[in-house]
């Protein structure tokens, strides 16, 4: 089977998620009828919520010199909000979780497969 990420998308201002403590207290249950939804399935691998976009770190050693900053990588509305990695036989059973994770979260996702593994030399 392959892997798929699921993830949950989200625009800096756009966002349409309750302020009232009880329906967000839905959203989350809701959510977790999905992720248990998919652990009955066989088809979790792991999921996630992440802390705001500006509680982030961004760490680049590309140049040899450690730099730490502050913030996320790209200054963007676009942001990620969270996700889930799936097995899923094919694209269009992913598409299927992926749906049904749109629907809990009250949001858009974006569903990608992981690379396969290079054979192994020798």
């Amino acid at each position: 089977m392959t892997q798929y990420m699921i993830s949950v998308m989200a625009i800096e201002g756009e966002e349409d998620y309750p302020t009232d403590p009880a329906e967000l207290q839905k959203l989350y249950d809701d959510v977790e009828v999905f992720n248990q939804k998919v652990r009955d399935a066989g088809a979790w691998v792991f999921g996630g919520g992440l802390t705001p976009r500006d509680s982030a770190t961004c760490v680049d050693n590309t140049q040899g010199q450690n730099i730490v900053t502050d913030g996320p990588f790209a200054e963007s509305k676009e942001y990620l909000g969270g996700f889930w990695i799936i097995e899923a036989p094919d694209l269009d059973a992913a598409l299927k979780w992926a749906a049904e994770g749109s629907r809990a979260c009250v949001g858009k996702v974006e569903v990608r497969p992981f690379q396969s593994e290079p054979p192994e030399a020798g």
